[in-house]
C-alpha cells in the first residue's frame, strides 16, 4: 500500500524534553523507535476487507550534518471472506542533511514471499529530482524539483509554528515504482492538548501534557494527468512541536485504517551536536 509507507514522512523524531523551539529554528530529529498497532477503521462492499490487524515499527536516526536514516517494517493480516493474506513492507531510507539527495530500498512480501523490491536514488539539480532505479530494472527518469520525506516533514512543522493552516507542495519518497511526485495538500489546525482519557499518553510518557496540531492531508498523483480533483487517498494525524506524530488514520477511499501509538523508545544521538 503505497499511502502507508508515505505514513512514514511524518513518524519522525522525538527529543527528551519537549522544549519550544525559538522561532525561525530548524526542528531537531532525535533518534527513536515508535511502534504503532494497525486496526481497521472503515471498509466499503467494494474493498472485500472484513477485519484488518497488524503492527508498525519505525526507527530513525542521523542529523542534519550526517544526514538521516530511516527503517520501518509494517505487518499486516487482512481478512476476506475468501482468505486471511499476510504483507509484510520493509524499507530503509537515506536523506542527506541539506535535502539534495536521497536513497531508498522498498521490499514487499505476501505470505512471507517477496512481491516486489525497488530501489533507487534521487538527486535534486537546479531544474528538477533525476532518479536512477536500479530494481526492479535499471531506469532513469527525470522530475519536478520536490522535497524528500526528512525536508517534507520539517516544512510541515514550520508551517505549523508560524501559524499557517493551509498550504501545497509536493513529495518523492521513493514509494511504489519510485519513478513519481505526489501533490500534498495540507490543513492544521489549531494547537490543543490531550484529553485525561487520551488511550496514547501511556506511550507518550512525559509529552503527555504537550500540546499538538491537528493535521490532515490528502495526496494527489502527478502522474495520472487526468484532471480528477480526487485524491489518491487522506491522512489525519497529531503532530508535535518536535515531530512526534500519533493517532494516525490512513484513508483509502474503500478502507481506512488507524494507528495508535503503543511504545516509543528515545536514544540518545551520537556524537557531539552539529551545527547548523
Amino acid at each position: 500500500m503505497r499511502a502507508t509507507h508515505r505514513v512514514l514522512c511524518f513518524l519522525a523524531a522525538v527529543m527528551p524534553v519537549a522544549a519550544a523551539a525559538p522561532a525561525g529554528a530548524v526542528p531537531l530529529l532525535v533518534p527513536h523507535r515508535a511502534v504503532y498497532e494497525l486496526s481497521l477503521a472503515d471498509s466499503t462492499e467494494q474493498s472485500g476487507i472484513l477485519g484488518l490487524a497488524g503492527r508498525m515499527v519505525y526507527e530513525f536516526a542521523g542529523s542534519v550534518c550526517d544526514g538521516y536514516t530511516t527503517t520501518f517494517r509494517y505487518v499486516t493480516r487482512i481478512d476476506t471472506e475468501e482468505e486471511s493474506r499476510f504483507t509484510d513492507q520493509q524499507t530503509t531510507s537515506f536523506e542527506d542533511g541539506e535535502g539534495k539527495s536521497f536513497s531508498f530500498v522498498n521490499k514487499s512480501f505476501v505470505d512471507q514471499k517477496l512481491e516486489r523490491e525497488v530501489k533507487g536514488s534521487a538527486t535534486v539539480f537546479d531544474d528538477g529530482i533525476a532518479v536512477r532505479l536500479d530494481k526492479p530494472e535499471h531506469k532513469s527518469v527525470t522530475l519536478e524539483k520536490s522535497q524528500f520525506p526528512t525536508g517534507h516533514l520539517l516544512e510541515l512543522i514550520e508551517k505549523a509554528r508560524s501559524g499557517e493552516h493551509f498550504y501545497a507542495t509536493t513529495l518523492f519518497d521513493g514509494s511504489d515504482g519510485g519513478d513519481r511526485l505526489m501533490t500534498t495538500t495540507v490543513v492544521v489546525g489549531d494547537s490543543e492538548q490531550a484529553a485525561d482519557t487520551d488511550p496514547e499518553l501511556k506511550a507518550l510518557d512525559s509529552m503527555r501534557e504537550d500540546r499538538f496540531w491537528p493535521v490532515e492531508m490528502a495526496y494527489f498523483d502527478l502522474s495520472e494527468g487526468n484532471g480528477d480533483e480526487v485524491p489518491s487517498y487522506r491522512m489525519a494525524f497529531k503532530l508535535y512541536e518536535n515531530g512526534v506524530t500519533r493517532d494516525l488514520l490512513m484513508d483509502y477511499g474503500e478502507f481506512a485504517m488507524t494507528g495508535r501509538l503503543v511504545k516509543l523508545d528515545l536514544f540518545k544521538p551520537a556524537g557531539a551536536a552539529c551545527s547548523q
